[in-house]
């Protein structure tokens, strides 16, 4: 019997499902572009193959449908503030939502009545990236952070 107990002792890995469902969940990010002004620039920069956010698993998705995270990059006016949370409506749960930029995260330089002072009026927002542009490693550094978040998530109820 004691062969038959210590025989699959090595080969066994032991975890919960919140920790597989959030592993397969921030290893697989995919962001649906949002970009509005001067930061989308330096967001299109951070998925080139100089900086490849592949290895991250992060791609780029032009469909909100087929995406789970939302980057607003750039300066949003009252104009687009309902496509924006049109767009963000259409993703599947759980969504998660980076603003990038100075302009996204608090208007900017714009404080006029045509500028929300702060994407966070319209959708809610997940990790702020500051900069006037952030630069493609802020934009990385911010997607690790939300991989942390995600990781930390409990889905299963007792």
């Amino acid at each position: 019997m004691g062969l038959i107990e210590h025989q699959f002792e090595d080969n066994f890995i032991t975890g919960t499902v919140d920790g597989l469902i959030n592993w397969a969940r921030k290893s697989s990010l995919w962001p649906v572009t949002f970009g509005l002004a001067c930061c989308a620039i330096e967001m299109m920069t951070t998925g080139s193959a100089h900086y490849d956010l592949d290895r991250m698993g992060v791609i780029f998705r032009a469909s909100p449908r087929q995406s789970d995270l939302m980057i607003v990059a750039g300066t949003l006016t009252w104009k687009m503030a309902s496509v924006l949370r049109r767009v963000y409506d259409q993703m599947p749960e759980p969504k998660y939502v980076i603003s990038m930029g100075s302009c996204a995260s608090c208007g900017g330089i714009f404080d006029t009545y045509s500028v929300v002072q702060g994407v966070d009026q319209v959708v809610p927002v997940d990790v702020y990236i500051p900069g006037c542009p952030p630069r493609p490693e802020a934009l990385m550094y911010g997607i690790v952070k939300l991989q942390e978040k995600i990781e930390k998530q409990k889905y299963i109820r007792k």
